[in-house]
C-alpha cells in the first residue's frame, strides 16, 4: 500500500505527547489524603470499570489515527501488466441505399445486417472497430474504437434516408481506408456489405480496392439479396410505398475483384442465415495475436481506515455514557 500524501503520517507522533499529557492529567486529577497504612484496603477487589476506563483514552487514540491514514489517502500500487491477445483494425463499410430495404430478409436486408454486425462486434472485444455508412455518398458514422458500445447504440439508431440515394462503393471504400490510416494494428481490414452496383461516387471500386492494397488493407466483400427476384421497396403516387417484385441484380464480379486485389474473400449472402454464417467465417479470419499491455491505475483504498475512525468514535461515546458514565 502506497500513500498520496505520506508526510500527513508525521501528525501521527502526535499521539506521543497526548499519552503523556493524559497519564499526568490522570495522575493530578484525583484528590489525596495521606494515611499510615493501606494494609486494611490491600485485599480489597478492584472494579472492572476502574481498568476500562483507560480504554476510552486508547479508543480516541486509534480515532486520532485512522483520521491521519485517511488523510495520507492509502492507495494501491499501480502495475502494468503484459498478455497475449487477438485483435486487429476493422471498418464495417454498410451500404445504407433504398434497395437495402428488400424483404428477402426479415424484416428487411437493412435491419437483418444491422442486428449481424452488432452481433458481430460484440464477438470481437479486443478490436478498434469503426463503421462508415454509404449510398449515393459516404460518410462516417463511428470512428475507430475500443467502446463497443457506441457502436452497437449507434447501430440500433440508424435509420433509412440519412444521405443521398444511390450505391456509391468506391467512396465508402475510400471512407474507410481514411479511417483505417492511423490504425495501429499490424492487420488492418474492411468488411463491405452491400446488395447492388456502382451507380455513383467520384471514386472507382477497382481504383479504391488497388489503393487499399498498397496500403496493405483486406477488403471482404459480402452481396446481399437471395437470388431470383425480391419485393423491393417503390414509392406510389400518393407518396407511400409499396414493395413490387424485382429481380436482384449485384455486381458480384466487381465485390469478387475488390475483395481478390486486396487477399480478401467475397461472400453471398442469401438470407439472414446465411448472412450470420458469413460473419462467424470472417471473424475466424480475421485476428491477429498481439502483446497487450494493460496498465492499472493508482486508486485511494482509504475507506476501511474510515470506517474504523467512525466505528471507534461511536464505542467510545457510547461507553463514556452509558457503563463509564462519569458522576461529579
Amino acid at each position: 500500500m502506497t500513500f498520496a500524501h505520506p508526510q500527513i503520517l508525521w501528525l501521527l507522533l502526535v499521539i506521543i505527547p497526548l499519552t503523556v499529557w493524559y497519564i499526568r492529567r490522570q495522575r493530578d486529577s484525583h484528590a489525596a489524603m495521606s494515611l499510615s497504612t493501606i494494609q486494611a484496603f490491600a485485599a480489597m477487589p478492584r472494579s472492572w470499570k476502574q481498568y476500562l476506563r483507560y480504554f476510552l483514552f486508547a479508543l480516541r487514540m486509534a480515532t486520532v489515527a485512522c483520521v491521519v491514514v485517511v488523510l495520507a489517502r492509502p492507495q494501491t500500487h499501480d502495475s502494468w501488466q503484459t498478455s497475449k491477445t487477438e485483435g486487429t483494425d476493422i471498418i464495417i463499410a454498410l451500404d445504407v441505399s433504398s434497395s437495402m430495404m428488400a424483404r428477402d430478409f426479415r424484416p428487411d436486408r437493412f435491419e437483418a445486417a444491422k442486428d449481424v454486425a452488432q452481433r458481430f462486434i460484440s464477438g470481437r472485444q479486443n478490436d478498434n472497430i469503426g463503421l462508415v455508412i454509404f449510398a449515393g455518398e459516404s460518410l462516417t458514422g463511428v470512428p475507430m474504437t475500443m467502446d463497443h458500445t457506441i457502436l452497437t447504440n449507434y447501430l440500433q439508431s440508424l435509420q433509412m434516408g440519412v444521405l443521398e440515394d444511390g450505391t456509391a462503393i468506391g467512396d465508402g471504400i475510400a471512407t474507410s481506408l481514411n479511417r483505417l490510416r492511423d490504425g495501429q494494428a499490424k492487420s488492418k481490414s474492411i468488411i463491405l456489405l452491400t446488395d447492388g452496383s456502382n451507380n455513383t461516387g467520384i471514386i472507382a471500386p477497382v481504383t479504391a480496392s488497388e489503393v487499399a492494397r498498397e496500403m496493405d488493407v483486406k477488403i471482404y466483400t459480402i452481396g446481399v439479396g437471395r437470388n431470383g427476384t425480391a419485393p423491393y421497396p417503390q414509392r406510389t403516387l400518393s407518396g407511400g410505398i409499396e414493395f413490387v417484385p424485382q429481380p436482384v441484380v449485384i455486381d458480384e464480379a466487381t465485390l469478387r475483384t475488390i475483395a481478390s486485389n486486396t487477399g480478401g474473400q467475397y461472400f453471398r449472402a442469401t438470407d439472414t442465415g446465411t448472412l450470420a454464417h458469413v460473419f462467424e467465417q470472417i471473424d475466424a479470419l480475421e485476428k491477429t495475436e498481439m502483446d497487450v499491455r494493460h496498465f492499472s491505475h493508482a486508486e485511494d483504498n482509504y475507506m476501511l481506515w474510515a470506517w474504523l475512525a467512525f466505528g471507534f468514535f461511536c464505542l467510545e461515546l457510547l461507553l463514556r455514557y452509558t457503563v463509564l458514565r462519569s458522576i461529579p
